[in-house]
């Protein structure tokens, strides 16, 4: 019996990926629970595993008297003596309980709890493998979709990507490979639920990681991000040696490693800066694909004042003021746009302005001569 259940023990081991003294204990737990029902949930019950050779000990634990009064925590000194010859009156006394006793109804408990105990072993096993890896991106299979819920296999687990936490209009079959940025771990009634998302902004950063070696080494510098998923993305990147240049690290040879991305991407657009500590400069980068001819700045209250050829003015603010909203996510400054032709005409009204001013002030100064 005892090869057995030490052979059953090993197996579960493997199988779940629980220490074998960690199984150890939650039998012996198990089992004590069951010995302690069967007997009335005494207290002075105990029970104990070898670790090497797996075999059962259950007992009671007895004080040595002179007369017995509680036969259930007490035990007469000749019947001690049997039990352990070197014990004497007041002390304790450990008297064996047969395991066979412990019924049909006391063995179906110690597998119910044995099998809840490793379930809530597993569950510890998975929340402290996923919970360092939060902030990751992961690759799974999907399995199957519930109530607009996605549920992707990662490891011996399963991972929740919620449907508004895919790119619009993207549709998960059965059986598709997957990444996705995982972005939280927390602990349920039914176990660790693992979160996904392909829309958070830190996907883009794992993907640029994982696709360029110079971000991973930390060379390259992502300096902030920006994005509209399923859109477009727009990304700041610095580099901490001069000899390599980060958006062409970013880009990759012909574009493989950005192309890479637009695919598991399903085609979103990427921006790809190179970022300035000179915010004119930044702030003109982050409006591409246009192209702006000035750029003012109020530091006090960071806004800005980007002028842009009549031509390039639509491209600068973008479809639905996308990219302009984009530039001023990425930066941090307000920004406004104006085109050559509305600009020139403010200027001029303010010129008429200025000269209306003076001729009125120098009407004012030849009344006062008078």
């Amino acid at each position: 019996m005892t090869k057995e259940l030490c052979l059953v023990i090993d197996q579960i081991s493997r199988e779940k990926g629980i220490s074998r003294d960690a199984l150890l204990k939650v039998l012996e737990s198990a089992l004590l629970s069951a010995t302690r029902k069967k007997y009335g949930g005494r207290t002075n019950i105990d029970l104990r595993i070898d670790p090497k050779t797996c075999s059962i000990e259950a007992f009671e634990t007895k004080t040595i008297v002179e007369s017995v009064q509680n036969k259930d925590e007490e035990i007469g000194r000749k019947e001690a003596a049997k039990i352990s010859p070197d014990k004497v009156l007041g002390d304790i006394v450990e008297v064996p309980i047969p395991l066979q006793d412990l019924g049909r109804i006391a063995a179906q408990t110690a597998k119910q709890v044995i099998f809840q105990r490793v379930r809530e072993a597993e569950r510890d096993i998975i929340y402290d493998e996923f919970k360092d890896k939060v902030g990751q991106i992961v690759s799974g299979t999907v399995l199957r979709k519930e109530k607009n819920l996605y549920y992707i296999s990662i490891g011996k687990t399963e991972a929740l990507l919620s449907q508004r936490d895919t790119l619009p209009n993207e549709t998960l079959k059965r059986g598709d490979i997957v990444k996705a940025y995982l972005s939280e771990v927390r602990q349920t009634p039914k176990g660790p639920a693992i979160i996904l998302s392909r829309t958070d902004p830190h996907f883009i950063v794992g993907l640029f990681k994982m696709e360029v070696p110079e971000i991973s080494d930390g060379v390259v510098l992502i300096r902030g991000i920006a994005r509209e998923p399923g859109e477009r993305t727009k990304i700041a990147v610095s580099s901490k040696d001069t000899s390599v240049d980060a958006v062409g690290a970013c880009v990759g040879m012909k574009g493989t490693r950005v192309q890479s991305i637009v695919r598991e991407l399903r085609g979103e657009r990427i921006d790809i800066i190179p970022w300035s500590e000179d915010p004119r400069i930044f702030i003109a980068r982050a409006l591409t694909p246009a192209t702006v001819d000035r750029v003012g700045v109020n530091e006090d209250e960071k806004t800005a004042m980007v002028i842009a050829d009549d031509q390039q003015l639509s491209l600068a603010i973008g479809k639905r003021g996308q990219n302009i909203k984009l530039a001023t996510k990425l930066t941090g400054w307000e920004i406004e746009i104006l085109s050559e032709t509305e600009y020139s005409k403010i200027k001029m009204e303010e010129t008429d302005k200025s000269l209306d001013k003076a001729l009125m002030e120098t009407k004012q100064s030849k009344s006062n001569e008078l």
